[in-house]
């Protein structure tokens, strides 16, 4: 069901928006790139490749979709700021308010859980070994949905100040008036001079607001056998990619527990050092995107189940990020993000989770329920109605 027309703003004021705010961000707790303007734009990955390795362009910024194969949205910025320290939100931005309202999920839980069972019959089948389902929610603002300040809220938000905010409209008239704005803890893939790190998250359960709960769930994805299966595949893939271009690489045994404000993950640091210090960041993305974290395993089987079962994912478990001149740059998986439609004023969130052989339906369901909580709440939504 797409959302009604766009109710009229109450109570935000943006008009005296600070002149140094950015039109792309992206915020890790090791640093943070702000640009502002737009000099060229590439729909093409390859074409952004090119640029960088000709030395023509001093960084890309942007967005590149679920499907590799979709048009990107990557622009070359006029105005750069770089700093080795998250970003801090204008205090502006924390005098405004934001307001929205849930219309519809997409699909309904009964739907989704259908889905889920169909992919573990799949899976049990030998059609691929695990299946990563999302589904959405539509909301309507209720104040302006404005991209910069859902992105000053999530800074605020997230323990270590990670968002990211990108405009999509290079990537075509479909585009236009979009952002992806978002809080991801996942790194895809980071690369400075010939060391290349990817930090892959797979396994997750719900934070408690007690602390020895909390500590108790901690525990207990920690032991949990179908996180773990579910957490190794993603590694085995990743090493699988990165091993051929390392002289050395280090995927260590066991994941480590890593949380955000919301959830714990099964994370694993990996590391190595790349044999052709001429590959750039961007030839990286385009040999992980997308890895089993947001897809399933085999890549190919998995996504055609996806392509199957879902509507167009968009950017949604794409990536964003940068690259500078050297090749160097960070990229983080495109998750814990909405799409905002600044003509409308709505916006659609999307939230997933890996589907194995012996996945319980009924919890799949209340992951994404949780792990929509990041973006429901930066959008002014703390309640949610609950599901048939």
């Amino acid at each position: 069901m797409e959302p009604e027309k766009p109710a009229q703003s109450q109570r935000s004021d943006l008009g005296n928006r600070p002149v140094t705010t950015p039109d792309f961000l992206l915020s890790r707790a090791s640093g943070s790139v702000r640009t502002q303007g737009i000099a060229k734009t590439f729909t093409s990955l390859d074409d952004a490749i090119n640029a960088i390795t000709a030395k023509d362009v001093e960084m890309v910024v942007g967005a590149v979709p679920f499907d590799i194969e979709e048009p990107s949205a990557l622009i070359v910025p006029r105005n750069i700021v770089r700093t080795s320290f998250p970003s801090e939100p204008p205090a502006f931005f924390r005098l405004q308010h934001v307001a929205a309202r849930i219309d519809s999920f997409s699909p309904t839980a009964t739907v989704h859980k259908r889905r889920v069972k169909d992919a573990i019959s799949a899976i049990r089948d030998g059609v691929a070994e695990k299946i990563v389902l999302a589904r959405s929610v539509f909301v309507t603002g209720e104040d302006v949905l404005d991209p910069q300040l859902i992105a000053a809220r999530l800074l605020d938000g997230s323990p270590r100040q990670e968002a990211y905010l990108a405009d999509l409209s290079p990537a075509g008239p479909e585009f236009a008036d979009k952002w992806l704005v978002g809080s991801s803890p996942e790194l895809l893939v980071s690369k400075r001079g010939n060391k290349v790190t990817c930090h892959p998250l797979a396994g997750s359960i719900a934070r408690e607001q007690d602390p020895h709960s909390d500590a108790l769930a901690a525990r207990t994805l920690r032991n949990s056998g179908k996180d773990r299966s579910e957490h190794r595949f993603v590694t085995l893939a990743i090493e699988e990619t990165l091993r051929p271009l390392c002289s050395e690489l280090n995927v260590p045994e066991s994941p480590s527990l890593t949380s955000t404000r919301e959830m714990w993950h099964l994370g694993t640091h990996i590391t190595g050092t790349l044999r052709d210090t001429d590959f750039t960041v961007l030839d990286l993305v385009k040999l992980l995107q997308p890895t089993p974290a947001v897809g399933g395993w085999p890549r190919r089987p998995a996504m055609d189940f996806i392509a199957n079962h879902e509507g167009p994912r968009r950017f949604y478990a794409g990536t964003v990020g940068w690259c500078d001149a050297n090749g160097d740059g960070d990229w983080v998986v495109a998750i814990r993000c909405a799409e905002v439609d600044t003509a409308r004023n709505t916006a659609q969130a999307w939230a997933g989770g890996g589907i194995v052989a012996d996945s319980e339906p009924a919890s799949e369901i209340q992951e994404t329920r949780d792990k929509l909580r990041t973006m429901l709440r930066a959008l002014g939504i703390v309640d949610t109605p609950r599901e048939r």
